[in-house]
């Protein structure tokens, strides 16, 4: 009989939390298989190591930007809006994935630095068809970089107060978005 799923989700959790809080390093098997709250024989069974830990994680962040790339197609408000609204850190699943999936690749994964490529370059290539070309595709993606970047400025604890100091939110949130569908989607004069 096979272990249920949600054991395999919990290592993978587990997984991304280490990553995400202290690096590819301390990602040990028996630091993730205690942080699951399984044995290492319970973790093994579901990766065989590490590099199988990596690989589950690779296929987590391309499931959930497949997701992200259905709510983007099917957004009132369009992909452009979309993608520069999402770009301000919700601390989801996705969110959490490109975090650990970033930690691996700066530890040196060139799995990891492909799958964060991919995911862009799908980003992008959802976007593109919605803007008049590829200046203003790179103003999109450019500017949706620097406000998931800005999120990380505000002290832990504090992001609410904090967050509108670096990244707008609300009326000012909207009236960007308002601001880059209209530079990148009208004709230059």
């Amino acid at each position: 009989m096979s272990r249920p799923p949600l054991a395999r989700e919990r290592v993978l959790d587990a997984y991304q939390s280490i990553l995400i809080a202290d690096g590819e390093r301390a990602a040990t098997l028996e630091a993730v298989a205690r942080e699951a709250g399984v044995s290492k024989g319970g973790l093994l069974y579901h990766f065989a190591s590490k590099d199988d830990l990596a690989r589950g994680l690779v296929t987590r962040l391309a499931a959930l930007t497949d997701d992200d790339l259905e709510r983007m197609s099917a957004a009132e408000d369009g992909p452009i809006a979309y993608y520069v609204r999402t770009s301000v850190m919700e601390d989801d699943a996705l969110d959490r994935a490109l975090i650990a999936t970033t930690r691996l690749a700066q530890g040196g994964s060139a799995a990891a630095s492909a799958a964060l490529r991919e995911v862009r370059m799908r980003w992008a290539d959802a976007i593109r068809p919605h803007v008049r070309d590829e200046t203003a595709l790179d103003l999109v993606m450019l500017l949706s970089d620097g406000l998931y970047f800005n999120n990380s400025l505000a002290e832990p604890g504090d992001e609410q107060s904090a967050l509108s100091e670096f990244v707008p939110t609300g009326a000012a949130l909207d009236q960007l978005i308002a601001l880059v569908v209209e530079a990148t989607t009208r004709a230059p004069e």
